[in-house]
């Protein structure tokens, strides 16, 4: 069985619904600690031509709290949002389509920040028709205490995982030779470059999925997701 773990990202970009595609388990980071400075609750979209950070606000809390103990702020203006995505892609071919999903992601009323993102994985994870099993990591059975590739190692060993496949960033923290002892497979996903039209302006490549799917046919997208990439 192939296998992937990953935190929940705010509208994530394109490489991380192909890692989710090209696993047969995709495990979601619940219990690991909320970090400031990664993609949690923040993406990038295009706005008059230029790359824009947007986010979800986020309840004060401890900088020691896991992900699925942060919330979303009580004043978070769900309409502001949406008008923001709508001025920015209200242009785009796909808008007709893609709007009703971001619209129905975004109200979703669980104020649970881990619950949000779930959530809107499992949507898009629909929409693109994308079939893998998607579990969060506290329901395997592990000595969740475990850190690092002590932890993904022995998920791997909980649901009997023989290849891990882990984004190619993690070529600088996982050794191949590590798992092998474990009788695990370790590979990197690599995307491939997929450049499309924005409104005829120079491309920005990697914004979030919200912009592949406003400006590109569903087939197309359903297509690069199984097939844009190699496994090194």
């Amino acid at each position: 069985m192939r296998l992937a773990i990953m935190q929940p990202y705010f509208f994530p970009y394109i490489g991380y619904f192909q890692l989710i595609s090209a696993v047969d388990l995709f495990i979601v980071y619940d219990n690991i600690k909320y970090s400031k400075k990664g993609w949690i609750n923040r993406n990038r979209i295009l706005q008059n031509g230029k790359d824009k950070v947007f986010s979800l606000p986020l309840k004060g809390g401890s900088d020691y709290l896991n992900i699925c103990e942060r919330e979303l702020a009580p004043n978070f203006d769900r309409d502001k949002l949406l008008n923001q995505i709508k001025n920015s892609y209200r242009c785009a071919p796909n808008f007709a389509l893609t709007f009703p999903l971001v619209e129905q992601i975004l109200r979703f009323e669980d104020p649970n920040l881990f619950l949000f993102l779930l959530n809107l994985i499992k949507k898009i994870c629909d929409f693109l028709n994308i079939k893998t099993e998607i579990k969060k990591s506290s329901d395997i059975s592990i000595n969740h205490d475990l850190k690092k590739v002590d932890k993904v190692i022995g998920i791997c060993a909980a649901v009997d995982a023989k290849s891990y496949i882990n984004t190619i960033g993690g070529k600088e923290l996982y050794s191949k030779d590590t798992f092998l002892k474990k009788s695990i497979e370790l590979k990197f996903i690599q995307s491939k470059p997929f450049e499309y039209s924005q409104f005829g302006d120079a491309f920005i490549p990697w914004l979030s999925i919200i912009d592949v799917i406003m400006f590109n046919p569903i087939d197309t997208i359903k297509t690069k997701i199984i097939t844009n990439f190699e496994l090194i």
